[in-house]
């Protein structure tokens, strides 16, 4: 029995799920991932010209990994060997590596190796892959919901091509829906089901981009739902609802939802959109993100992005940040909330950073030599020095080699401010710190140059 007929026969046994009854045989089936699976896309001309070389396929959950994997091998003829990295070792990889080599030297014909989750083999497991892989002997399809540039070795990345999946839209999960309702091989179609389109459409809305969450929704409602007098199931909207139940976030604290996530709540505060940043924060403490880790980006935005604009914006965060060390979940999402919204809300200046950027920058190209009025003439041992040295009847040592001498002290002149020189000799006249226009910070920036324009002149 080839892979084909053997596909066919599983997918039509009653027991199996629905999501792997429904799954498509041909590339013509596929629904979505149109980016790479377009006719004119280079995955679809490789798959059709049977030129495919090792790839790796990165995505959420549901978005038709395994699915494209067994299309390719039924497409190019190949053998097909899956195993799944979170149950299978070194052992498992020899065999089938073992097998492949045979086949293709007494039969000339490809192995397709369909490593699911492929992030959780170690660099062992993933390094004894590579001469495999370079030599011919497997094809190897690597599947992973994590940014493989993370979780995979260079190496083996060298040897493969990458293509990222994407959620499926909410019409692709619509298209997918009828489908399995009206498809009465593979389907529900011979149970003579009524589905109200905007119960489908509810689904594919709570599905997040998830086709296989979608189906089970879908045939978990086909399955509970009585017949109505008129003979049919129908499954509702009320329906629909119950069996989707709550969304699941995809979320995950190593991965790329939790990067992009956390990206997009600090962009949101920084771009002053109150409203996106508490959706975001919403989503991070739905899906268990450490409320620590969150009150620390709050404070880090405060300071980068609200600056001196609102100086008051630090203050809520950091104060934020002590009470959900105190307090705890669920109470904490209000204080968290309060601080986001804070600093989404506050006027904003960069200038703090372009500051301290702008100095270090500066520290690296000047020796930094500390004017001589400004050195240290009253450290103790100093003082101490420069008291026996008086004993003596000597000149103070500080004195003598003029360390301090000629500093102005600001409190003795008006306004508690005098121009005198400050920065080192090699760096009079650059600015670092230049006050924006908003909040509090104009007030910063019309004081100073109050100061600067004043009579107190060095």
């Amino acid at each position: 029995m080839d892979l084909s007929e053997y596909s066919r026969t599983i997918q039509q046994k009653t027991d199996s799920p629905l999501a792997v009854r429904m799954r498509p045989e041909s590339l013509d089936e596929i629904v979505g991932q149109d980016h790479i699976l377009g006719k004119d896309k280079l995955l679809y001309r490789l798959i059709k010209a049977d030129q495919l070389r090792s790839v790796i396929f990165y995505g959420p959950p549901g978005t038709g990994k395994t699915t494209i994997a067994k299309v390719i091998a039924r497409t190019t003829e190949s053998r097909f060997e899956q195993i799944n990295a979170t149950t299978s070792g070194k052992k498992e990889m020899e065999a089938v590596v073992r097998t492949a080599s045979e086949h293709l030297g007494y039969y000339g014909r490809k192995t397709i190796l369909f490593i699911d989750e492929i992030h959780r083999f170690n660099k062992s497991q993933q390094d004894f892959l590579l001469p495999h892989v370079e030599n011919g002997t497997v094809i190897l399809i690597g599947a992973t919901t994590e940014n493989p540039y993370f979780e995979v070795n260079r190496a083996l990345l060298s040897r493969s091509m990458l293509f990222e999946l994407k959620p499926l839209s909410t019409d692709s999960i619509i298209t997918l829906l009828n489908r399995a309702v009206s498809d009465p091989v593979k389907g529900l179609g011979s149970m003579e089901i009524a589905l109200d389109q905007d119960a489908c459409a509810f689904l594919a809305e709570r599905a997040g981009g998830d086709a296989r969450r979608a189906i089970n929704a879908i045939e978990l409602a086909a399955l509970t739902t009585a017949r109505s007098d008129d003979g049919l199931i129908h499954i509702t909207i009320d329906v629909a609802s119950e069996c989707i139940q709550k969304k699941v976030i995809h979320y995950d604290k190593g991965d790329d939802n939790h990067y992009d996530t956390i990206s997009a709540f600090i962009k949101s505060m920084r771009g002053s959109d109150p409203d996106a940043a508490v959706f975001y924060l919403a989503k991070m403490l739905q899906a268990g993100e450490d409320i620590k880790f969150i009150a620390r980006r709050i404070m880090i935005c405060a300071s980068e992005d609200v600056g001196n604009a609102d100086p008051m914006a630090l203050v809520v965060a950091t104060s934020a940040a002590q009470a959900v060390e105190r307090i705890g979940m669920p109470e904490s999402q209000i204080i968290l909330a309060h601080a986001a919204i804070y600093v989404a809300s506050a006027p904003k200046s960069n200038a703090v950073v372009e500051a301290i950027y702008a100095a270090g920058r500066a520290v690296e190209e000047s020796d930094g030599a500390v004017p001589v009025h400004l050195r240290d003439a009253t450290t103790s041992k100093i003082a101490g020095y420069a008291a026996s040295r008086a004993e003596a009847g000597r000149p103070d040592d500080a004195a003598a080699r003029e360390r301090g001498v000629n500093y102005k002290y600001a409190h003795n002149y008006p306004e508690h401010f005098v121009r005198q020189q400050y920065l080192p000799d090699d760096m009079v006249g650059q600015h670092f710190y230049l006050p924006g226009n908003l909040g509090k910070e104009a007030d910063i920036k019309d004081w100073l140059e109050h100061l600067y324009n004043s009579a107190n002149q060095e």
